[in-house]
């Protein structure tokens, strides 16, 4: 695959390049922890951000009805989800999507529920908000398999408890979770009247035979309880374009989100990420069908090099690009099991215990990376356990 050919990035100001020796301290490990891939942006963007660039002004400019539909469709063929167009509005991010929520949705002090571990921003943006975490640890099962503990949950919800905060797909723990998972979720949440906010950034990076459900799709309650935070930026490698969606079906949802939203004054967005957001969902089809081919083969390749090396464990991901690896059995330390990845062998991965207590000796990979990356990353991995 051609297009997913090797692209040195070290010198365009990447983030997770130019970061490495402040995060790292040495310019020599392969940079494998943000969540962008080092794979070229679909042709079809490009093509579309060049041909804007031929008129030559560049000012203030709204997201066109056009883009929107581009988005709903691929939202209904893919996730059979059906979206009106007044349930979406621009935000420049997830992130920024989710303090905007929860500030629309609670007062300082309300609790909101995180299940640990999950991605990092989940908790800064509770704390910095001056609201309550509710930390629910999702635990593996015998095979593995991470759950959620339901009635871990009722015990802990108090009349306090505004919001739950859902990853979905999960970051960094690859779950697709299912209809009965999803269904599970709605009785708690409807029970004690807790409205969720999902970030579904991931949704499109799933592999068979797993299908991600919008939770917001299973029923006409839910529908109305959730706030769906989507967008192109992890499904077409264009985080830089910086946009995102959030879908809020219910009236009175929408108004107190919107109130919020106008506080902080999102606008628009640019230009560019117009063009770049409805190019990626009209005729990103067939780029994505290959990633998607070249992401299987990589996590298959992780799962066989650990297959032949024990002391790191790994279940194949049902969806996103990001290996959850288990250290556990290597008998190190947290700073020790970070310090081993750094320095002997040179990679830069996200260490567990950031995305939370729960993620103790673990360490997260992104493998969304040309195949020879990755093998040259096993193969430094092999060569420090060897060492």
């Amino acid at each position: 695959m051609d297009e997913f050919r090797f692209i040195d990035r070290s010198g365009s100001n990447a983030e997770k390049y130019t970061l490495r020796q402040k995060l790292f301290h040495t310019e020599e490990v392969i940079p494998m922890w943000v969540a962008d891939m080092d794979i070229a942006t679909p042709e079809c963007v490009m093509h579309a951000v060049q041909e804007r660039l031929c008129h030559p002004i560049l000012g203030y400019e709204i997201m066109p009805d056009s883009a929107y539909a581009a988005q709903i469709s691929w939202m209904r063929d893919r996730h059979g989800f059906e979206i009106k167009r007044e349930w979406l509005s621009y935000s420049p991010s997830v992130v920024a999507s989710i303090g905007c929520a929860i500030r629309a949705l609670s007062e300082e002090g309300d609790e909101v529920i995180v299940m640990d571990p999950v991605y990092p921003p989940f908790y800064s943006m509770v704390r910095d908000n001056n609201r309550q975490l509710i930390l629910h640890p999702l635990k593996q099962d015998n095979e593995g398999i991470y759950r959620f503990d339901i009635e871990h949950l009722h015990a802990h919800i108090t009349p306090k408890t505004k919001l739950l905060l859902l990853c979905s797909p999960h970051n960094p723990i690859g779950r697709v979770w299912s209809r009965d998972e999803l269904l599970a979720l709605e009785e708690v949440c409807l029970t004690h009247g807790i409205r969720i906010i999902s970030d579904e950034i991931h949704s499109d990076i799933v592999y068979a035979p797993h299908t991600h459900i919008p939770i917001a799709s299973l029923s006409e309650a839910l529908l109305h309880n959730t706030i769906t935070l989507i967008g192109p930026g992890k499904t077409f490698n264009m985080a830089g374009f910086s946009i995102s969606t959030v879908c809020i079906a219910s009236d009175e949802l929408r108004s107190l989100y919107a109130k919020e939203a106008h506080c902080v004054h999102f606008g628009d967005g640019a230009a560019l990420s117009h063009i770049a957001f409805e190019a990626a969902y009209t005729d990103g089809r067939s780029w994505h069908t290959k990633l998607m081919e070249l992401l299987s083969s990589n996590a298959e390749t992780i799962q066989m090099w650990c297959e032949n090396h024990p002391p790191i464990k790994f279940r194949l991901p049902e969806a996103t690009y990001l290996a959850w690896l288990d250290c556990r059995e290597m008998g190190l330390g947290d700073r020790e099991l970070r310090e081993f990845f750094n320095t002997k062998a040179k990679l830069g991965l996200s260490p567990g215990l950031s995305f939370g207590k729960e993620g103790s000796g673990f360490m997260r990979l992104n493998f969304a990376v040309p195949t020879e990356i990755l093998n040259d990353a096993l193969s430094r991995l092999t060569g420090a356990l060897d060492g």
